[in-house]
């Protein structure tokens, strides 16, 4: 395949991002959250692109979609590709949704040169966390591990995962079967880098070693709302004070432990009015490193903060664990064969760690799983500027269609 067909996919894929964008829960910016009626629609425009490949397609109970494309001369296991459709509020076009419209281009260059490797692709119905504060619950149940309890969860409208489910016309009961065969030959995600690393060395692509381990708790601090101009500042029990201080201490953290990122994202605020005191605050934690130890380190120390503060400030703090996902490293003969592929397509063999969770990381338990990033100009990520290049992308697709020769013919 010639650089001109390279570039025509990535302006489709390209393309297809911006379009999809536009499908959204709110006018005039991205959200789009697990199962929402927008997600419906998402869905129907990419059935139509994997239908017009000749796929195979269903949604399987957790909510993902699924195209299977199988060579009548079909050689061996299938490779899975994919990643996933939700996004955060006022997203980018690209997050997530990129590695869907490459993947259905990779299928598309399979079939024009004729390579007899099954390709599935797979858009997680869910990855962000953002409608029931659990991510990865597409990818969860791919990988065989959905746990039931997370039907019980609920939005803020007081829906149930499973009644979200069921709403999708989708049979929650059915989820152990939405697990993908483990004898597949392995998942690639491909997915911008969310990050400035490739952008300050001037690079298109690299693959990913491993993908930083991930912390997330939930704390809720208690005091006592009171009138804001009739009590005196040392007789206060001041929730958002607490808070605030404990937030100070988790930058500090982060700043003076190596490779550590550490962050409060969200608080709420009750009653959340300029004249009372607030009586409870309740914040997020995200923690991140490639060392579990270190990472864990650091949050029990910091959970260990927010008591000894609370204790000080005449307060209560719970802290209610979210997440606590394992650094995991990628499999080494895909990731291998990944740079071997950008050497083959003149680029350099750069491979990094990913601090960004992915749904790769989930698959990694079940198949061998590997990572190709495409570099974020501006390092932008989670925010309605997020962008890509033309060229960066038809680099990833040369790469992509060097490491499906390479995998057909090792498996062929």
């Amino acid at each position: 395949m010639s650089s001109d067909c390279f570039a025509e996919c990535a302006r489709r894929a390209i393309a297809a991002c911006r379009q999809i964008a536009a499908i959204s829960e709110e006018p005039d910016r991205t959200t789009r959250r697990f199962l929402t009626p927008p997600a419906r629609e998402v869905q129907a425009w990419l059935r139509g692109r994997m239908e017009e490949l000749g796929m195979t397609v269903h949604v399987d109970a957790a909510g993902n979609l699924r195209g299977l494309w199988m060579p009548s001369a079909a050689r061996g296991r299938r490779l899975i590709l994919g990643s996933h459709i939700d996004t955060v509020p006022n997203a980018g076009a690209f997050d997530g949704v990129l590695g869907v419209a490459m993947a259905l281009e990779c299928a598309g260059i399979a079939q024009r040169l004729n390579i007899s490797l099954p390709i599935e692709v797979i858009a997680f119905s869910e990855e962000e966390g953002v409608r029931f504060a659990a991510p990865f619950i597409g990818s969860r149940a791919a990988a065989g591990r959905f746990d039931p309890a997370l039907l019980k969860l609920k939005d803020s409208d007081g829906i149930s995962v499973e009644e979200a489910i069921r709403s999708f016309g989708l049979n929650p009961q059915a989820m152990d079967q939405a697990a993908v065969a483990e004898d597949a030959l392995g998942f690639v995600e491909l997915h911008i880098e969310q990050g400035p690393a490739l952008e300050a060395e001037d690079l298109r692509v690299a693959a990913v070693s491993a993908i930083a381990g991930q912390s997330r708790h939930t704390l809720t601090w208690t005091g006592q709302a009171n009138h804001a101009g009739t009590t005196p500042m040392h007789l206060r029990r001041d929730a958002m004070a607490g808070a605030a201080e404990w937030i100070a201490a988790v930058e500090s953290c982060a700043l003076r432990t190596e490779g550590l990122v550490a962050t409060v994202g969200r608080i709420e605020a009750e009653p959340n009015t300029g004249n009372v005191i607030a009586g409870r605050v309740r914040l997020s934690l995200d923690a991140r490193h490639v060392s579990d130890t270190i990472r864990t380190v650091a949050v029990e120390s910091l959970l260990a903060q927010a008591k000894a503060i609370a204790a000080r400030r005449g307060l209560a703090v719970e802290a209610t664990r979210q997440l606590d996902q394992p650094a995991v490293p990628m499999d080494e003969r895909l990731t291998a064969w990944i740079t071997d592929a950008m050497a083959a397509a003149g680029l350099p063999e750069k491979v990094m760690a990913s601090g960004a969770g992915h749904d790769a990381m989930v698959m990694a338990a079940r198949l061998p799983t590997a990572m190709l990033f495409v570099r974020s100009p501006g390092g932008l990520s989670h925010h309605p500027q997020e962008t890509v290049r033309e060229e960066d992308v038809a680099a990833a697709l040369a790469v992509c269609r060097n490491f499906l020769e390479r995998l057909a013919a090792e498996v062929g």
